[in-house]
């Protein structure tokens, strides 16, 4: 590989700007996952009736998740608009707009007006900031990602480039645990009237304190460094031949996306629904899970920096092809303990600690010209894909076979997808990030 950082001029940060990365890179991941939790749990429970009580409670619920669906979409828009600008003038810039953009729309649905005050203008105020959430989501966890890895040191990079992975239990978490207090101490009534706001504004705070990270985070020092490269180093990787990173990350991304998409989101349902199970197991094992995720992720991205990348996603992968059939085997077994261990294990495996690998791998692969711009293309075509279409296909065909096996089958499948990318990639560990060419 050509070596495009011999005549950079080498940037410097301290430890304290280190630590400052870190905490901002967790706070703004933390706070993207509880926004999206809380949307997810208030379209859940309120929404319908409270911007769609003209229709029935089954269409209301659709409407109301069909309003958090269009943040997905909104999110792939972002990913390429902001991933653009962040390798064209810098990686802060763009972390500063998306966490304002994220926490002004969602404080601003916390003051809405209900469908009763306003009438169809409420639920069209409601898609336009579930728009502008999303969109500045789209790059949040990719900027963070790029940030974080660009920062660390190269011996300690997985691990903390994981503190990422760990903004994602840190806001489900704080989401649910929020969404819980308020159902178990209110009544109806007051849900409905105002104490669903409380979630959404409450997350003003932490807004101002995140916007107050970022705007005293310093820029990348990889790149600073590569603004420094000549201008022929520079040519060399704007006539480089591409593709060829960008489908590893995305068979990286599809393995964890789609393991978290049948684990987190779909059986929760088929065990409730199909096994008639009380819906407090399944959820409570998620809990249980990602509690066990702050151990969990630190420790795959010390393993990673230990042995590398490559070993440690071949083995990860082969694990939850190994343990798919155990795992539903527990689970349909009929014991609330066997449920529990099944989903905490397949959860810790199969989803976060991929996650934590993918937190570094994805911004090794990449060169530093566009490594913002196709990373966030990987994570969120990736995760689009296997998350919309895992639970819709496990459904169909669970509800088609009358069996657990086509749940195990897929995420065999998805494990697999990774497996040979992990495969495929090269070895990127301690890499050189200001390397303007992908790795090869």
């Amino acid at each position: 590989m050509t070596d495009t950082s011999e005549r950079a001029t080498p940037v410097q940060r301290s430890t304290r700007d280190l630590t400052r990365a870190a905490v901002s890179g967790w706070l703004g991941t933390a706070m993207e996952f509880m926004d999206f939790q809380l949307y997810s749990l208030a379209a859940a429970i309120v929404f319908n009736r409270i911007f769609f009580p003209d229709v029935s409670p089954a269409i209301g619920l659709i409407a109301a998740m069909a309003t958090y669906g269009v943040g997905y979409v909104a999110r792939l828009a972002g990913a390429v608009y902001f991933g653009r600008m962040g390798d064209r003038i810098g990686r802060k810039r763009v972390l500063f707009i998306t966490i304002t953009m994220m926490g002004a729309s969602t404080t601003l649905i916390g003051v809405l007006p209900t469908y009763q005050a306003i009438g169809i203008l409420a639920p069209m105020l409601l898609v336009l900031l579930r728009l502008i959430q999303g969109f500045g989501a789209g790059a949040e966890i990719a900027g963070a990602t790029v940030m974080l890895a660009e920062y660390a040191p190269p011996k300690k990079r997985g691990l903390i480039a994981s503190l990422v992975s760990l903004g994602t239990n840190s806001g489900t978490l704080a989401a649910s645990g929020l969404w819980a207090i308020l159902v178990a101490t209110l009544s109806d009534e007051q849900l409905l009237s105002w104490g669903w706001r409380l979630p959404f504004l409450l997350s003003f705070l932490l807004m101002i304190f995140a916007v107050w990270m970022r705007r005293n985070l310093k820029e990348s020092p990889v790149f600073e460094q590569r603004e420094s490269a000549p201008a022929d180093k520079l040519q060399v990787a704007v006539h480089e031949r591409k593709g060829r990173a960008f489908f590893l990350a995305l068979g990286l991304r599809f393995g964890q996306a789609g393991n978290s998409g049948l684990v987190q989101t779909f059986l929760v349902g088929y065990i409730a629904t199909d096994l008639a199970v009380s819906k407090s197991v399944p959820t409570t094992s998620i809990v249980w899970g990602s509690l066990l995720g702050f151990a969990t992720v630190p420790l795959i991205g010390l393993l990673g920096d230990r042995v590398g990348r490559r070993p440690v996603y071949i083995g990860l992968s082969i694990l939850t092809m190994i343990f798919a059939v155990p795992m539903m085997l527990l689970i349909t077994g009929g014991t609330t303990a066997g449920i529990m261990a099944g989903m905490i294990l397949g959860l810790n495996v199969g989803v976060l600690g991929l996650f934590s690998l993918e937190s570094v791998t994805m911004a090794e692969l990449f060169g530093a010209r566009n490594r913002f711009t196709q990373l966030a293309l990987a994570k969120e075509i990736g995760g689009i894909l296997a998350t919309a279409i895992g639970p819709v296909t496990a459904a169909a065909l669970t509800a088609w076979t009358g069996h657990w096996w086509p749940i195990a089958a897929m995420l065999i499948i998805y494990s697999a997808i990774t497996l040979v990318s992990a495969i495929l990639a090269p070895e990127t560990r301690g890499r050189d990030l200001v390397a303007l060419e992908d790795a090869r």
